[in-house]
């Protein structure tokens, strides 16, 4: 497991995800080193084709003052999408960490665009999950990004 509590505790939201037959994606808000968002990809469990990640995320984090979104960072375990992207865009959260963007790598040049800081530390378990879900689930994996 990464040392990295927040990253960790993303890593299990994917997990979750992943548990109820869903796609294993997490994503937590953190806030003044507190996590105060967290969600995982439901878009199998909803039905909802805008279930990503760091939406579910987003919308379990509740209403948030902008200033708050503007001191925040979101980890995800995988590069955001485009649509997951333009959410962090939108209320300007100046950090994004992602776990890896090795099976997919989301519009993280767009991100930087707008003066979003974009770390991507390639750990082995979000790699590892993100493999073996494909492998094991293409036509899902295709079906959630769009293809």
């Amino acid at each position: 497991m990464p040392t990295d509590p927040y990253l960790n505790a993303a890593i299990e939201q994917a997990r979750k995800s992943l548990s109820e037959g869903g796609i294993p994606i997490g994503s937590v808000l953190v806030h003044e080193g507190k996590i105060i968002g967290q969600g995982h990809n439901c878009r199998v469990q909803t039905g909802s084709p805008i279930d990503h990640g760091e939406m579910n995320c987003l919308r379990n984090a509740g209403r948030l003052a902008g200033k708050v979104y503007q001191s925040c960072t979101i980890y995800s375990t995988l590069s955001p999408c485009p649509m997951c992207s333009g959410a962090i865009v939108l209320y300007k959260i100046p950090r994004v960490v992602v776990g890896e963007n090795q099976t997919f790598l989301g519009a993280e040049d767009y991100m930087r665009s707008q003066g979003i800081q974009v770390d991507v530390v390639q750990d082995p378990d979000c790699i590892q999950l993100m493999q073996d879900f494909i492998q094991a689930n293409p036509q899902l994996w295709n079906e959630d990004i769009g293809v």
